[in-house]
């Protein structure tokens, strides 16, 4: 909101429609003579500024609704003045009658180009003056309550975008927390969900493979046992940022599978290429070196890892490499854990499918 609708809002004096003049004149007698027009009139306000040099910060500091600017002045004459009120933010708009002592067609012309709203050869008629003051006076009032409406609904309306706009955000951090495990702060189960539906879609319209990847922490429930469940919480939380860092592609999602199980989805990845990373992520984890007296393979922390790969098909779902992969993954555990294990050739992988379908 500018300088002048707050003047306009704040004073009391327009709550009520009440006309405020300011009359800039250095002669005492003319200011009386004008306070006299004007004294028996309820809604006009009188004020008097004989130096020129304070008429600003006068109109402004007494919210004037119209100033009457006398031409002659003493070293600030009144054409300068009306120019000093149009160059001022919160005068500008406040109409200017200029008062002259002369008829003359060519100072008025210069009086309207400098910006007065008006010009009366003083001393005016009363009955003229005080109509001016108030034809003026409200049509500065009614613009400047304009102004003001229009600003709030300004105002308020880049409240409601900023609301909005933190709503958006909160929205998006929601949702983006309830993609996440709480636990360890990677995908969780849900997003997996999604991220497999999805990159299992694409690979469908591209006619490109896509693995899985199932991963799972060896004898954690007796690492549990052993060393506390906060020591089991810092573990998941260890390797799952681990497996995290492994993986850089954006299409690539780790994500806790639940308990102690991971997944990682791989799209436009082939079995060699999936087995790869698998074989990063064990070795990787087992040289973090986090102590586990109470596995039956090994004195520290180690991964069983299943893995598949499909090139999906209309009559096929993601369920199925799930299923793959999963079943990879049980080889794994039963073979003696600490190992990986490659989802069988087609024609095994068929049979899996097979059975799933049953």
């Amino acid at each position: 909101m500018d300088d002048k609708s707050k003047a306009i809002v704040n004073d009391p004096s327009v709550l009520i429609r009440r006309a405020v003049v300011l009359l800039v004149d250095d002669q005492a007698m003319v200011a009386e003579a004008i306070r006299r027009m004007l004294v028996d009139e309820a809604d006009i306000e009188f004020h008097y500024c004989s130096d020129p040099r304070a008429a600003i910060q006068t109109a402004i500091s007494l919210h004037a609704t119209i100033i009457l600017q006398d031409l002659v002045m003493p070293e600030i004459d009144g054409m300068m003045l009306v120019r000093f009120y149009r160059a001022n933010p919160a005068s500008r708009d406040i109409p200017v009658i200029v008062l002259s002592s002369k008829d003359d067609p060519s100072i008025k012309s210069e009086a309207f180009t400098n910006g007065a709203n008006d010009y009366l050869v003083k001393l005016p008629d009363q009955v003229e003056l005080i109509a001016r003051i108030r034809a003026h006076s409200r049509s500065y009032m009614a613009q400047a309550e304009r102004d003001a409406a229009y600003q709030a609904l300004r105002d308020l309306q880049r409240q409601l975008e900023n609301s909005n706009a933190q709503l958006e955000e909160s929205n998006r951090e929601l949702h983006r927390l309830s993609s996440l495990d709480g636990l360890t702060g990677i995908a969780n189960r849900r997003q997996f969900d999604k991220m497999l539906d999805q990159e299992w879609q694409r690979a469908l319209r591209n006619c490109t493979e896509l693995s899985l990847i199932m991963i799972d922490i060896d004898y954690f429930k007796l690492f549990n046992d052993t060393y506390g469940h906060q020591a089991g919480d810092d573990c998941l939380k260890t390797v799952a940022l681990t497996l995290d860092r492994i993986v850089h592609r954006p299409s690539d999602v780790v994500a806790r599978y639940g308990g102690e199980e991971f997944a990682l989805v791989l799209p436009e990845t082939d079995t060699q290429g999936a087995q790869r990373v698998a074989e990063k992520m064990r070795d990787t984890v087992t040289r973090l070196n986090i102590r586990h007296e109470a596995s039956k393979v090994s004195d520290k922390i180690s991964l069983s890892i299943g893995v598949a790969t499909m090139n999906p098909r209309g009559s096929e779902s993601p369920d199925m490499l799930l299923a793959a992969a999963d079943d990879a993954l049980y080889r794994a555990k039963h073979a003696g854990r600490n190992r990986i294990e490659i989802a069988k050739p087609d024609a095994v992988l068929s049979n899996i499918v097979s059975q799933f379908r049953s």
